[in-house]
């Protein structure tokens, strides 16, 4: 029987919108093999490093493409993905990791994937941005020049951080590293161009996140925060994404010309659960096991940290990653890492923080590599020695027991050391004003402590701030400009000082 033209050429225009059917559709793939966390798959030839892909799960569950091999694809599973099965159809969604941003993220915890977990509802966002970029080049930035306070008296003395800088925060576990970082954020909430601050949380305890949010809550400052979190219990791939969530959240602010504040808490875990993925992904393992790129995990991370030139709205992405070291062993692998691709480290001691020193800062170890550029006028003229002045009086300090046997000027730096250590110390989630930390450091420059006994510093300093607050607000608006204190300012603050020790301060 013969064939029509006509029939042809339906058949023909069938299998044409066949063809372009099949190219409307997302790229799928299928299941070959799942365990662990990870699922390889076959099929999904345009697939690209970063992509999420769907598995067709009851749950519809997210994976994200990291190893594209010859004849297959490994994927992370960012979910639990029980149900997830062998010869399981998997759709690519033609979108790179990426996560909700802009202000409508202000006030939430979320987790790597932008999706609210706080019971909120949904996340009043409609704009999205990848959670991976290239850093800004160095046409794009100016030299850190602003100083980003965190209210604690030892760091914004000692080791300032700039707007724009990447401070390592470095010690044993429970040695007040979070502490650190917490301050600094309950601190912005009186800054001018108060900045936007993200804490990321990776591998912890969701109890602990959950404190975390309610004392930023108490002291108001989750209005201006955003808490990315990644549980303990969570797949290794989402405590991966976690860091570049919370960058890409603060990068959209610093992209608008006003500041954002990091924290990442803490990328040995990031690390670790990097190497989780990679080994269970089949990539060949380096130093203890870490992947060979291990450093340019957290190097293209850090990078993205910048202050930005005034032709591109001078904003700025400052960060303050954490590390946990092992018995204070700052030469291990991700330690050291870090320390190189960061502007400077806090290293907090177990010893001193088990004596009392809260902060547990060492001074000798610790070092800002932007310093003086990163203080205001006011600052640096009265920290001056001070960070010296502490280096030499730990090492002195052995010598302490047998004070009898030393010479005067010995017993004098030794005293004068314990009154420092005794003037730094602060309570937790306490931060200090400008004013308050100024006033503090001249009382203790012009020797109005040296009569006070180390015990009662403590008292003296939360009274004073009282004092300065109800009789000195003169003075501290003049502090608090951070311009360089005038002879007749300090004048001004030593007679209220004078005043408040002979007539308020009781032993």
């Amino acid at each position: 029987m013969a064939i029509r033209p006509d029939e042809i050429t339906s058949v023909l225009k069938a299998q044409l919108e066949q063809y372009k059917s099949a190219l409307s559709v997302s790229n799928v793939g299928s299941v070959l093999q799942v365990g662990d966390g990870i699922a390889r798959v076959y099929g999904m030839e345009k697939a690209m490093s970063m992509e999420l892909v769907e598995f067709q799960d009851e749950a519809k569950t997210l994976g994200m493409v990291l190893n594209l091999e010859e004849d297959n694809v490994g994927v992370v599973i960012l979910g639990e993905g029980r149900k997830i099965h062998e010869g399981m159809e998997v759709k690519t969604t033609g979108r790179i990791a990426s996560v909700p941003v802009g202000p409508g993220m202000l006030g939430r915890v979320v987790n790597p994937l932008g999706q609210p977990l706080d019971g909120k509802g949904p996340i009043a966002s409609d704009e999205f941005a990848p959670m991976e970029l290239i850093a800004p080049g160095i046409v794009k930035r100016k030299s850190v020049h602003e100083p980003l306070m965190t209210g604690l008296t030892a760091i914004d003395a000692m080791i300032p951080i700039g707007r724009g800088q990447r401070e390592l925060i470095i010690g044993d576990r429970q040695t007040g590293k979070t502490a650190i970082a917490v301050d600094a954020i309950i601190n912005q909430k009186n800054q001018p161009d108060r900045p936007v601050c993200v804490y990321v949380a990776i591998g912890q305890k969701s109890s602990n996140v959950a404190r975390l949010h309610k004392i930023l809550e108490d002291k108001g400052a989750m209005e201006y925060s955003v808490i990315v979190a990644s549980a303990a219990t969570d797949a290794p791939a989402l405590q991966f994404l976690a860091p570049y969530a919370g960058c890409a959240i603060g990068e959209y602010f610093m992209m608008k010309g006003e500041h954002a504040l990091l924290v990442y808490d803490d990328l040995s875990k990031h690390a670790q659960a990097y190497r989780a993925m990679s080994l269970l992904l089949r990539r060949p393992p380096g130093r203890e096991a870490f992947p060979g790129d291990v450093f340019y995990l957290h190097s293209r991370l850090l990078e993205r940290s910048a202050k930005l030139s005034d032709a591109l709205g001078a904003g700025s992405l400052t960060a303050l990653p954490i590390v946990e070291t092992q018995a204070g062993d700052v030469s291990a692998y991700i330690p050291t890492n870090v320390i190189s691709i960061t502007d400077g480290q806090i290293f907090l001691e177990t010893d001193l923080f088990y004596a009392g020193v809260r902060p547990a800062i060492n001074a000798g170890v610790s070092v800002s590599r932007v310093g003086g550029a990163a203080q205001t006028k006011a600052m640096k003229a009265v920290a001056g020695k001070l960070r010296l002045d502490l280096a030499q009086f730990r090492e002195l300090e052995a010598f302490a027991q047998f004070a009898s046997d030393l010479d005067k000027s010995t017993q004098d730096q030794i005293k004068r050391g314990q009154k420092l250590m005794e003037v730094l110390k602060q309570p937790q989630f306490e931060p200090l004003s400008l004013a308050e930390q100024v006033s503090i450091l001249i009382a203790a420059n012009a020797g109005i402590l040296d009569d006070i006994a180390n015990n009662d510093i403590l008292k003296f300093k939360a009274e004073w701030f009282k004092y300065l607050a109800a009789q000195g607000k003169e003075v501290s608006a003049k502090l608090l400009t951070g311009d360089k204190v005038s002879e007749e300012t300090e004048k001004e603050l030593k007679e209220h000082l004078n005043k408040f020790k002979s007539n308020f301060f009781v032993k």
